[in-house]
């Protein structure tokens, strides 16, 4: 005769390292659908420009010559990716965060948001970055002041 203790309870299984399956107690969590789509070209491009900023910035890498003889690219094309960088901030926040797309598509061309990096007044960026993106602009109180008083873009 068994006098045996019985446990009962649920257990689900993942995947482990190496191809081992991995028990956890307690039912399985209930996942986050996965977005569908792809991350934009532009925010990729958008997310390498800070880090190839914040590498030279630490001294990990001498400057930006070497990123590009590293990453096989010309020094020009490393350009137009730094030069990214020259996006007002909030636009730049923007660029990470566009949704994703599908298909061969982009929801906006590289070649138009570069036009705007080129563009040193962020007020001027800002009102480029609402027309290509059709969204309302969001401005500092004294850009809205410079625009009014005749010293930027009249819209």
């Amino acid at each position: 005769m068994s006098d045996g203790i019985t446990l009962d309870f649920k257990v689900h299984f993942t995947a482990g390292p190496c191809g081992s399956r991995v028990m956890h107690v307690g039912e399985r969590s209930v996942q986050r659908p996965v977005p569908q789509g792809r991350v934009p070209r532009i925010s990729r491009l958008m997310a390498l420009a800070i880090r190839f900023d914040d590498l030279v910035r630490r001294g990990e890498m001498r400057d930006f010559a070497e990123i590009a003889e590293l990453g096989h690219v010309t020094r020009a094309r490393l350009s137009q990716i730094i030069n990214l960088l020259n996006l007002a901030p909030d636009i730049q926040e923007a660029v990470l965060f566009l949704a994703p797309v599908s298909g061969e598509s982009e929801a906006l061309p590289e070649r138009r948001v570069r036009s705007i990096a080129a563009e040193p007044d962020w007020a001027k960026q800002r009102l480029s970055w609402s027309d290509a993106t059709a969204r309302p602009v969001r401005r500092l109180p004294h850009e809205a002041q410079s625009l009014h008083a005749g010293h930027g873009v009249d819209r």
